[in-house]
């Protein structure tokens, strides 16, 4: 059944019966990482392991809410879609951060999957909402309800997109840097990526903070991803503690470079909760 055929048998999901639907979903996608991160750190996912990693990355999200697989935050200039909660942005929208719906939708379509009329041009998959007020005017309008069943009908191939980063991240951080700090950056990402809470905080961070490599994405010179927190360890303490401390000193980097008018003090204890989450199996 191709992705056009399965959006259209979507149902809206019970409430109660949504984070099982969701997981078993994407258990398919996420058993195993891509061969290029096996064979320079040996990461494998067994069933269980994937459902977990699943369900924390989807509920630090959006709760697990199916109503929020599209969303517009409040204080945000683009909307935020999928399980990933991808950026999209609109036409003429300038911000720091990568935009990353785009990509996904690439994704989808090479995995078979037909993308609705509006979006069927790859150069011209900006955005159709262009504020969050005319997204919440629209948000029960034909596009937005096609978006969401072709949302609904992909779970399992955004969890793949979200893995299939991963698998770039870390040679992409390393082409970045001279070889004695791509060594020590080489060595704590695998240091992770053998621990089973090493592995959800890779593959939640880059999803949720990026790679830290977009030039754009600084705030005074100074990033936020994953790169940036890796390079902030302290190779003293357990990786998943390095982590998550370099994680939270990093996001409180960011709030304080950011812009007065970002207001963004309102989201930091939210993301020191989240990181906190790196800490235990």
């Amino acid at each position: 059944m191709n992705g056009a055929a399965q959006a259209e048998n979507i149902r809206p999901w019970p409430r109660a019966a949504r984070r099982p639907l969701v997981l078993a979903c994407l258990l398919t996608a996420m058993v195993a990482f891509p061969a290029g991160l096996q064979a320079r750190c040996s990461l494998l996912m067994d069933a269980s392991e994937a459902r977990e990693l699943a369900d924390r990355v989807w509920r630090n999200e959006s709760g697990g809410d199916d109503a929020k697989i599209l969303w517009w935050n409040r204080g945000e200039a683009f909307a935020s879609a999928g399980i990933g909660h991808f950026i999209w942005y609109p036409a003429g929208v300038d911000e720091p951060f990568q935009e990353s719906f785009p990509e996904l939708l690439a994704y989808l379509e090479s995995r078979g999957v037909a993308m609705p009329a509006w979006l069927a041009d790859a150069e011209a998959r900006d955005c159709p909402w262009p504020t969050r007020e005319v997204f919440l005017e629209q948000r029960a309008g034909e596009k937005a309800a096609q978006l969401r069943r072709l949302l609904r009908a992909t779970v399992a191939l955004q969890a793949a997109f979200m893995l299939a980063r991963l698998e770039s991240a870390l040679d992409r951080m390393l082409a970045t840097l001279p070889a004695r700090d791509a060594a020590i950056i080489e060595s704590r990402f695998c240091a992770l990526a053998a621990r089973r809470v090493g592995r959800y905080a890779l593959v939640d961070y880059v999803n949720f903070k990026g790679e830290g490599i977009n030039p754009e994405e600084r705030y005074r010179g100074q990033g936020w991803g994953l790169k940036q927190v890796l390079e902030e360890m302290d190779d003293a303490l357990p990786a998943n503690e390095a982590f998550a401390d370099a994680a939270g000193r990093v996001l409180a980097r960011r709030v304080r470079n950011a812009p007065p008018a970002r207001d963004e003090q309102r989201w930091l204890p939210g993301w020191l909760r989240r990181v906190e989450s790196y800490r235990a199996e």
